[in-house]
């Protein structure tokens, strides 16, 4: 296992599930990450792509000039999900109470999780799953920032610095034998631009069996 007990655990041992509850319609980085996210998408993402946007909100930040076949959402929140437009269906599930996904074994092309992976209490199973519901060649793409809900973030991720982050996240991916890390993003420094949320990215790729 990546992380221990005790590395799981958040200052808010409630469920997720009352955290959640009420429906948040912000976004909680600023527009220069997202505009490094939707160039990230570009780069990976193709028409026609089935992509799983995991652990979602109101809004996906896909490129807009792109059609999908389909894109699932998933998140905590029916609300947010329901408000979200790029979504063709939707699904509500705590993923640190309910590990398995109820999603067809290589069903996407493409997986999203953005400023959220800092929630998850057994990313070892969501990643498991991840690969699972991937097809071969398939992507996830995982993004964060130094932004998060602190007493939601699990341990390992709160004490840890920048660096320990992006570390994790590879490991996430790296320790599933059927995905591999193809790209790591990290901050442009810019000093013209004055202070930005920090952009990091790890993609993984599901390797053909």
């Amino acid at each position: 296992m990546i992380l221990n007990p005790y590395q799981r655990t958040k200052l808010d041992s409630r469920s997720d599930a009352l955290f959640y509850a009420a429906p948040r319609f912000v976004t909680h980085v600023d527009d220069f990450f997202l505009a490094r996210l939707t160039n990230l998408y570009r780069e990976y993402l193709q028409p026609q792509m089935r992509v799983l946007d995991l652990m979602s909100s109101w809004v996906s930040h896909l490129p807009p000039e792109l059609s999908f076949a389909e894109v699932v959402g998933h998140g905590m929140n029916a609300a947010e999900l329901a408000r979200n437009p790029r979504l063709d269906r939707y699904f509500v599930q705590n993923l640190n109470e309910a590990l398995a996904l109820p999603l067809e074994e290589a069903s996407f092309d493409a997986v999203l999780m953005a400023v959220s992976v800092q929630y998850l209490q057994y990313p070892e199973a969501t990643f498991t799953e991840i690969a699972r519901i991937l097809k071969p060649q398939g992507v996830v793409i995982v993004s964060f920032s130094n932004r998060m809900f602190f007493e939601k973030a699990i341990q390992a991720w709160r004490e840890g610095t920048e660096g320990d982050r992006v570390r994790l996240v590879q490991t996430y991916i790296d320790s599933i034998p059927s995905l591999k890390v193809v790209k790591t993003q990290l901050p442009r420094r810019w000093p013209w631009l004055g202070f930005t949320d920090p952009f990091y990215a790890v993609v993984g790729q599901k390797q053909s069996a």
